[in-house]
């Protein structure tokens, strides 16, 4: 279960200790979704001053806007072939509800709303993505068996806190889908931006294939996109999914994760880069 989408006090702090917070806490990052005028850090984090707006700004009022990634010519559909995206859900044994849920189609089919996913910087950054994103998701769904979080009905996931984005008191915000999205405040925005009732009808993440999916890229163009294409490398990648496991939180999930992604790394034929761990 990724634990990223867990909530963290707003940040006011110098970096050191944004990081510092970040290895303690069992998360890395909120959605981002800022309210007007606050910038987006590239932690992931609303804010102002140069810890949110400066080096490394996703969104907002940015001191100076990122430059436009070019297009890398890579075809997402050319590089996740049959074989591939096989490759990975067969590893599931067959009791496992995800083998009758996901597949290549309702993959391809929820890309093809997040044009830059896997298309832009250079052509080992979009494989390099495409490589981390099945990472990801191979470790939080174990090869595409699970569809919801194991007994995440028992856990508490609202934050009460967050007036934008309410609970309804009879649904629960545990993981579902690919990257196991979770939170109200993420349920929320990811199901206005898709077109879905995420805080009444959050089920639909595990009902739905195509919007399972879509909620996966939904959170990962918000929160890792740019780490991949920014050249921070997949250990930053991590600490976006599940900044807990990192600084010894566990370990083993930490180096289940870079296996993964070395080797789809290897299979589609591009060195993994610098910087694996977090």
């Amino acid at each position: 279960m990724a634990n990223t989408k867990h909530h963290l006090l707003a940040q006011a702090l110098p970096t050191a200790i944004i990081l510092i917070t970040a290895l303690l806490a069992p998360v890395s990052a909120q959605s981002c979704g800022c309210a007007a005028g606050l910038c987006c850090s590239r932690w992931g984090y609303c804010g102002t001053g140069n810890d949110y707006c400066g080096t490394g700004c996703q969104s907002g009022p940015c001191y100076s806007s990122p430059a436009t990634p070019s297009p890398s010519g890579v075809s997402v559909a050319s590089v996740v072939t049959d074989a591939f995206f096989n490759g990975i859900i067969d590893q599931a044994p067959a009791r496992c509800a995800g083998k009758r849920f996901y597949s290549r189609q309702a993959f391809l089919s929820a890309v093809r709303n997040y044009p830059e996913f896997g298309t832009v910087g250079s052509a080992a950054d979009s494989k390099r993505e495409i490589a981390a994103f099945f990472a990801h998701v191979t470790h939080e769904t174990g090869h595409f068996c699970y569809i919801e979080e194991i007994n995440g009905a028992s856990r508490d996931y609202c934050d009460e806190s967050n007036r934008q984005y309410p609970c309804n008191p009879n649904k629960g915000y545990y993981g579902r889908g690919p990257i196991q999205i979770s939170w109200n405040y993420n349920y929320g925005p990811a199901g206005q931006s898709i077109g879905f009732d995420g805080l009444n009808s959050p089920e639909t993440v595990a009902n739905d294939p195509v919007i399972s999916f879509r909620t996966a890229f939904w959170f990962w163009m918000r929160n890792v996109h740019q780490r991949i294409i920014s050249g921070q490398g997949f250990g930053s990648t991590i600490r976006a999914i599940n900044g807990g496991e990192c600084g010894g939180g566990n370990t083993p999930a930490v180096q289940a994760r870079i296996r993964y992604y070395t080797d789809y790394c290897r299979q589609l034929g591009v060195s993994p880069g610098n910087n694996l761990s977090c």
